[in-house]
């Protein structure tokens, strides 16, 4: 078979690495790609950007590829999978009235209400003025969410009805983030520690991924701003195998028997970010695609002979109850390196050295996924705010950390920034 893989991110360059393993994938055309993507065996890069849905069908037919597989939100907020089925081209990923769980806060508030899924209260604002007056009546913590799409930037945790109306004022009166804050949502603030759980879906049935742990932070023990993710591990003894099953059936499937009911079977990738509470289990939101960084250190515990694209095919055809899933019982750890002045502007263009080196000195424990890089002059250079995936196996945790944290010494950047405590929290359990 022969692909077109979107997207330019490590979850694209863990997706293309995964896939080439195949021996059903003859070819990935990754769109844009990145430096990566670039040396994947199988795998060249195309020049189209990840959300210009016309262009990328045309480019496919055009090709005669075989298969989508988006890896963004964008796309998928964008119809590409609606553009695929008129097309006729099979896609790993739902179409756009189901990719507004991701795309639209209210629209995924409303389905977990019809669906019975356990959230924070919330209330639902289009109007400054009465969302203002519902805070100064709360007055207290409030977390506050642009409706819209918004790379990362769309969610404010307020502590106070100050902070909270200072957030108000900058997206709905400013416009900070333009028409993605034409709605608002304000939650109840939820206490309790982070999860994410991933699950293949055919339509009907779900098939939950192992449990990882998400770092959003820029800086160590959560502090800084929010960002796309500094760095991701798998397992999380929150929620552990046994469990996988339970909290899926709590979580996804309501949502896919929702979702077919409204005429829009989900297929491909829905992931559930969860809020452990001492109430239990809560939904904080849903994506529609894997995560980006717990698509490399999920993707690196796949087993070996287990082959990506055979479940891929699975979900789209409706057939996961008969797919072949296993993992390695290894942990792993991913630390994202960064620009230092990441998430706010940053260069590009900086040299990016010591990658090959850092894999050949943990042969079968490491890969280094590139996120935002190019090649230049043959070269590696940063071309993005994160620019690698520093992702490794170990036989627990405390191995996987420390194999990752190793290499990332190995591998230099001028102006570079990762995170020191990537993984600790579950260390912390243990």
């Amino acid at each position: 078979m022969r692909i077109l893989l979107i997207g330019s991110g490590g979850r694209e360059h863990a997706l293309a690495w995964k896939l080439s393993q195949s021996p059903l994938v003859e070819e990935i055309h990754a769109a844009p790609g990145n430096g990566g993507t670039a040396q994947t065996p199988k795998t060249r890069n195309v020049p189209i950007a990840a959300g210009q849905v016309k262009e990328l069908i045309a480019y496919a037919l055009e090709q005669k590829l075989d298969f989508v597989v988006p890896g963004p939100e964008l796309p998928l907020v964008n119809g590409v999978g609606d553009a695929c089925a008129r097309a006729g081209l099979p896609c790993f990923g739902p179409d756009a009235y189901c990719a507004q769980l991701e795309g639209s806060k209210v629209f995924s508030k409303e389905i977990m209400a019809e669906s019975g899924v356990p959230t924070a209260s919330s209330a639902i604002f289009a109007s400054y003025e009465q969302a203002a007056a519902y805070v100064k009546a709360k007055d207290g913590p409030v977390v506050i969410k642009a409706d819209g799409l918004a790379s990362g930037k769309g969610v404010i945790i307020a502590a106070s009805a100050a902070e909270a109306l200072k957030g108000l004022s900058d997206l709905m009166l400013e416009k900070t983030l333009g028409a993605a804050a034409g709605r608002v949502l304000l939650e109840e603030t939820l206490q309790g520690e982070e999860i994410s759980l991933l699950a293949f879906c055919d339509g009907e049935r779900a098939v939950p991924l192992p449990s990882a742990q998400d770092h959003k932070r820029v800086f160590d023990n959560d502090k800084g701003p929010n960002t796309g993710g500094m760095g991701a591990y798998s397992p999380t003894r929150l929620l552990p195998a046994e469990k996988l099953a339970e909290i899926c059936e709590l979580t996804i499937t309501p949502i896919l028997r929702t979702m077919k009911a409204h005429g829009h079977p989900f297929k491909g990738v829905l992931y559930a970010g969860l809020m452990y509470t001492p109430h239990g289990v809560k939904v904080l939101e849903y994506n529609v695609r894997f995560g980006d960084p717990e698509c490399q250190p999920l993707l690196m515990r796949l087993a070996p002979d287990c082959d990506l694209m055979e479940i891929m095919l699975a979900c789209v055809r409706g057939g996961l109850d008969g797919a072949s899933i296993a993992y390695r019982p290894e942990n792993a750890l991913c630390v994202v390196m960064s620009a230092k002045d990441y998430p706010g502007s940053y260069p590009r263009g900086l040299p990016v050295s010591g990658l090959e080196e850092a894999e050949r000195a943990f042969p079968e424990r490491l890969k280094v996924f590139h996120a935002g890089t190019a090649l230049k002059d043959g070269r590696t250079v940063s071309n993005g705010g994160r620019v690698l995936g520093v992702t490794a196996l170990g036989k627990n945790l405390r191995e996987a950390q420390a194999t990752a944290y190793a290499a990332m010494k190995m591998i230099s950047m001028p102006d570079s920034h990762y995170r020191l405590d990537i993984g600790n929290k579950g260390l912390n359990r243990d």
